[in-house]
Parts: C-alpha cells; structure tokens; sequence
C-alpha cells in the first residue's frame, strides 16, 4: 500500500518554529522527486518546497524563502520541512507530495495541519 504520512503540525505562536516529517512507503522513495504543498481556508493549494530524489532543491515558494527549509533522508523514507520565524499567513493544511521523476506519477499525505496564532 502506497502511504505518504505527515506529522509535526499543531499550534505554534508568530515568530516559532515546526518541523513536518512525512515518512513514504510503498513506493520507491529515492526515484521521486518530494514537495511540500500547503491550502489556507478558502485557498488554492500552492506550492511550498520541492527536492529532488538526491536532495537539491528545485525551489521555495517566495513568502517563505528564508525561514523554510525542505530536505530528505532516502535511507529512512522520509521528507522533512522545517518552518521557523512562522507567521500567521502560514496557518495552512501542509500536505507532503510525491513525484516520480521519470513517469511524472504523483502520491499524496492526507495533510497535516499548521496554525500560526497567539
């Protein structure tokens, strides 16, 4: 059974920090390329963080260049985004995506949710 599973969200006050794990498997984990999405209420899903299966990264989404960091460890199946100087406007259901990097077939975690507030 393909799984992608996210962990690590909750509440969090401005200026804090999270770190989301989304642990794969099913699948062959170093042949995809990881990234991270993130919907606020009554929002398009956008694009946060993308890594390649060797661990380059292809790109951050420009409000959180900076103070996101996206990485992986192929030995454990596992995609890690941490969020530090957090802000309100990150509040968003976090979702962990998986992209093979040949075929283009994409997996996707259940969402995890983050809120930024005081």
């Amino acid at each position: 059974q393909v799984q992608l599973v996210e962990s690590g969200g909750g509440l969090v006050q401005p200026g804090g920090s999270l770190r989301l794990s989304c642990a794969a498997s099913g699948f062959t984990f170093s042949t995809y390329t990881m990234n991270w999405y993130r919907q606020a209420p009554g929002k398009e899903r956008e694009l946060v963080a993308s890594i390649t299966r060797f661990g380059a990264i292809i790109n951050y989404q420009d409000s959180v260049k900076g103070r996101f960091t996206i990485s992986r460890d192929n030995a454990k199946n596992t995609v890690y985004l941490q969020m530090n100087s957090l802000k309100p406007e990150d509040t968003a259901v976090y979702y962990c995506n998986g992209k093979h990097h040949l075929s283009g077939y994409n997996y996707w975690g259940q969402g995890t949710q983050v809120t930024v507030s005081s």
